[in-house]
C-alpha cells in the first residue's frame, strides 16, 4: 500500500466495477459509491460528515446456514457486524477486523468479492450530526468455534437461521436483501 491509500482505492474501484457486472440492477448504487470514492475529501474517515465508507461483515456460520447479528447499542436494531474505516481504504480488512472485534471470534476468513452495498442514513446522536454511511459488505466465515463475546457496541449477539430472516418484518430491509442474495447463491 502506498502511504496515501492509492493502491487500496484502486482495488476498491475495481471491486465496485466487478460488483456492477454481477449486480447490474444495482448500477445506480454502485455509481453513488464510485462518486464518493472519487471525491477529493477523504471518504474513509468518519469526520467526513457529507458521507463516508464503512465496512461490514455478513458473518456466516461454517455450514453457511446461520448469520451472526448484533443488537446494535447506538441504533437499537438488529444488524450485521461492521463499522468505520477510520482511514483504512481496504474495506475488506475493515469488515474482517470489525467482525473479530465485535464478536470475539477467532479463525474468521473473508471472501474477496463485495457481497452487498448499502447507503443508509445515520441519525444525529449527541454531538455527531446525522450523516450517510456507504457500507461495503463482505462475506466473513466463522471457523469451528462459534462461541462469541458481546462487545461494548452491542446489547446482544445472536446466531440466526438465514432463511428465517425473510419472515422477520422487524429487521432492516438490507438484511432481507442480503438473506435473499445468500440463499440464491
Amino acid at each position: 500500500m502506498s502511504n496515501d491509500g492509492t493502491t487500496e482505492q484502486g482495488l476498491l474501484h475495481a471491486a465496485l466495477a466487478e460488483y456492477r457486472q454481477r449486480a447490474p440492477d444495482e448500477a445506480d448504487s454502485v455509481d453513488d459509491f464510485l462518486q464518493l470514492l472519487g471525491d477529493a475529501e477523504n471518504p474513509f474517515v468518519r469526520e467526513r460528515l457529507a458521507g463516508h465508507f464503512t465496512g461490514a461483515a455478513w458473518l456466516v456460520s461454517a455450514d453457511g446456514e446461520r448469520i451472526l447479528l448484533t443488537h446494535h447499542r447506538k441504533l437499537d436494531r438488529w444488524l450485521q457486524l461492521g463499522g468505520h474505516a477510520d482511514g483504512d481504504a481496504d474495506l475488506r480488512q475493515v469488515a474482517l477486523k470489525e467482525a473479530e472485534e465485535e464478536s470475539g471470534l477467532t479463525g474468521l476468513s473473508v471472501e474477496p468479492d463485495i457481497f452487498d452495498l448499502d447507503r443508509h442514513w445515520i441519525p444525529e446522536r449527541k454531538d455527531v450530526p446525522g450523516h450517510w454511511h456507504y457500507d461495503v459488505r463482505y462475506v466473513v466465515r466463522a471457523g469451528a468455534d462459534e462461541a462469541f463475546t458481546v462487545s461494548d457496541e452491542s446489547h446482544a449477539l445472536a446466531w440466526r437461521e438465514i432463511a428465517s430472516l425473510l419472515q422477520d418484518a422487524s429487521l432492516d430491509a438490507s438484511l432481507h436483501r442480503m438473506a435473499r442474495k445468500w440463499l440464491a447463491r
